[in-house]
């Protein structure tokens, strides 16, 4: 008999626990790490290249060292940039003295036009004189005219005013000439002046080009010597010594990393969540709003220092369907360089949402499927919609669930339709 008991109880069915595992659905709010991939730039990264063309004859730097504002990193051959100059200066000097002579020539030229407006009044004073001594010697004559013909004077008198007179007029006539000759030198020393202050201006516009030349001359000396435009590192030095270079040469890369900005793109999709979210208004006060942002490396190391979003464009890329932004991160340790690549992390709180396990979904072709636990202990698939919680082990339900549904969280891919997922010891213990 004890051995027919005890073969019956082990013939007997047991009833086991299950390998199934629920939860009740409830709400909850939550922090979701929203992930970009990012590649950090130095805010100010400075390209470096010649702005005059010649041999690579220095290198003063080192890839990685970090360098002043000023500093000098290359020297380029500065031999024609030196002869160059001192062609330029050698020719201004030339054009100073041509126009300190061209000055000379003026005051000449002056002296000279006063020299002849003197002779001019002179001579307008000796025909005055003699127009005087004309009108004299006319009185002269007609009076003794009068005279001979009264029989009073002798004809030799008349005949002596008669030449006086006449002289008298040959002197006016001489002065006349003088004057019109005083008149047209006086017209050509203002003419000399004139012409001696226009070969002086033009001496003048010839220094200031001289002198212009000589400046950029000494500008392309001073390019043979290329400092740095920005404090900050300097990246790979791509020029050897000796190499030829040109303006087209990019020798290197200074990247002021006091402040590194973080550049990635926004998906479309994420700009329209937000946006039927409620979030509206000026793109700066947006911005303001945002916390702040966390850079991971590639190797999953969290940078210590947290950063800003401070910009992103006003249009999306017709291409990529993303929007460029930048998140701005302080670099005081010098921990951070110009390139690196890594993930920035924007914490966005989602309040009052339903969150359940990632491993409670099950996907059929384009759907999504949660089996709830009906009140027979039995499983039956419902569809949800459900959005990414980007935290890798949850999403939150959107619709298809309510609070207070029991659903299968481990397991849910080895269920059928209908399938009992609770047994009495489970029911038992989940209704404590």
């Amino acid at each position: 008999m004890t051995l027919l008991l005890c073969a019956c109880a082990i013939d007997m069915p047991q009833e086991t626990e299950s390998s199934f595992e629920t939860m009740t659905v409830k709400k909850s709010d939550i922090e979701i790490p929203i992930k970009f991939s990012a590649t950090m730039k130095g805010q100010s990264d400075v390209a470096i290249s010649p702005q005059v063309s010649g041999q690579l004859t220095q290198i003063c730097v080192s890839e990685g060292q970090r360098v002043s504002r000023g500093q000098v990193l290359f020297v380029v051959d500065s031999r024609n940039a030196q002869h160059e100059v001192e062609s330029a200066q050698a020719n201004l000097d030339a054009t100073r003295a041509s126009s300190q002579s061209s000055r000379a020539s003026i005051e000449s030229s002056q002296a000279n036009l006063a020299s002849m407006q003197a002779n001019l009044q002179s001579a307008q004073a000796n025909l005055q004189s003699a127009q005087a001594k004309a009108n004299s010697a006319k009185l002269e004559y007609d009076s003794n005219k009068s005279l001979f013909e009264k029989k009073i004077v002798s004809n030799y008198t008349l005949e002596t005013a008669k030449n006086n007179y006449q002289q008298a007029l040959a002197a006016v006539g001489q002065a006349k000439a003088a004057v019109e000759q005083a008149k047209a030198s006086v017209s050509q020393a203002r003419a000399n002046v004139e012409q001696a202050r226009a070969t002086s201006d033009q001496s003048r516009a010839s220094v200031s080009q001289a002198q212009t030349a000589v400046n950029r001359a000494k500008v392309n000396l001073g390019f043979c010597t290329i400092t740095s435009p920005v404090s900050g590192v300097v990246g790979e030095i791509k020029v050897r010594e000796g190499d030829q270079v040109s303006p087209m040469t990019q020798l290197t890369i200074v990247s002021s990393n006091q402040q590194m900005e973080a550049e990635f793109s926004v998906s479309e999709a994420i700009l329209e969540e937000a946006i039927s979210s409620g979030v509206s208004g000026e793109k700066s006060k947006y911005l303001a709003e945002l916390p702040d942002v966390t850079f991971v490396m590639k190797n999953g190391t969290q940078y210590p220092h947290k950063g800003r979003v401070v910009s992103m464009t006003g249009m999306v890329n017709a291409t990529t369907g993303t929007l460029s932004c930048k998140a701005k991160f302080p670099n005081p340790d010098g921990l951070l360089y110009s390139g690196i690549q890594g993930t920035v992390l924007l914490p966005i709180s989602q309040d009052d949402v339903m969150v359940i396990p990632q491993n409670a979904v099950v996907r059929l072709q384009d759907k999504s499927l949660v089996y709830k636990v009906k009140s027979d202990s039995t499983a039956t698939a419902v569809t949800v919609m459900i959005a990414d919680a980007y935290n890798g082990k949850d999403v939150i339900v959107t619709d298809g669930l309510k609070v207070g549904d029991r659903i299968v969280t481990v397991g849910a891919n080895n269920l059928e339709e209908g399938q009992r997922v609770l047994f009495p010891a489970e029911a038992k213990k989940e209704s404590k």
